[in-house]
């Protein structure tokens, strides 16, 4: 096949948490200790064990899966679920307090590569096993009350059934913009995050977090520290100063040449 008849770069999907904002460690992980203060539970997450849960997708997941080594953890599954889903929603409460009286702010260069592809005319989405409500904590102070306008496209933990690593929410949101996986990129920060949209055929660029700084993230477009600066990517960037819009097409085409020919389309 032809270069020039490549498919041209038409969405970003962002993940949230750890991507476009180190939210993790200082935000969730609060929220959940807070919750577990709350109703006088003797559980805290440390930064530590916070890191081991980020495994399992969910934060009521990562509730019941911490169960398992609480010896004060009802032995009822059916209390387990009710005591988790109680915790749940009481820390996505305290999230959201939490959240809006720190102010957490964007990570470096995220800002600036939003403006790249809405000068560009690209496509933004947002793809996330968070509640919707979070993600709204986070983008109201930081891109205003409209900012869902900026995104074509949000897909949610309400909105599936099954959440990261399973590619659902990719897979909704590709259904939900009319396009082909080979005209989107996703950006993730996780393992986790890497295979949900390696699965659903989505190239991924991987901007690392606090909490998966050295993890495996096997399969990715290009992997670096921050979009604020080129140093540290893999593979080498052509330009200099942040990751842009141009360098992410760059990349992307690429990719997918390098898939044709490897399928015998070369």
């Amino acid at each position: 096949m032809a270069e020039n008849s490549v498919p041209s770069l038409r969405a970003i999907l962002w993940d949230v948490d750890g991507t476009l904002a180190e939210t993790e460690r200082d935000g969730h992980r609060v929220a959940f200790n807070l919750a577990f203060s709350t109703l006088d539970i003797p559980w805290r997450w440390s930064e530590a064990r916070y890191g081991e849960l980020l495994a399992v997708a969910g934060g009521l997941e990562r509730i019941l899966h911490d169960m398992d080594t609480q010896v004060a953890a009802p032995a009822d599954r059916s209390a387990r679920v009710r005591l988790a889903t109680r915790l749940h929603r009481l820390k996505n409460e305290c999230y959201v307090r939490l959240i809006g009286a720190q102010a957490v702010g964007l990570r470096e260069g995220v800002r600036e590569l939003m403006s790249d592809c809405e000068a560009a005319g690209v496509h933004m989405g947002i793809v996330t096993t968070s509640g919707l409500g979070n993600v709204a904590a986070l983008l109201h102070p930081n891109l205003g009350g409209s900012w869902r306008s900026r995104f074509s496209v949000v897909v949610c933990a309400e909105e599936v059934a099954r959440k990261k690593p399973d590619p659902q929410a990719y897979q909704r949101a590709l259904e939900q913009l009319g396009l082909r996986a080979a005209e989107v990129v996703a950006i993730e920060d996780s393992p986790v995050g890497v295979t949900a949209a390696r699965s659903a055929c989505i190239a991924v660029l991987v901007t690392r977090s606090f909490y998966f700084a050295s993890a495996d993230v096997s399969g990715a477009l290009a992997v670096g520290p921050s979009l604020v600066h080129s140093t540290g990517w893999h593979p080498r960037p052509e330009v200099t100063g942040r990751i842009d819009l141009r360098q992410i097409c760059q990349w992307h085409r690429e990719s997918v040449l390098g898939a044709k020919h490897g399928a015998g389309g070369g």
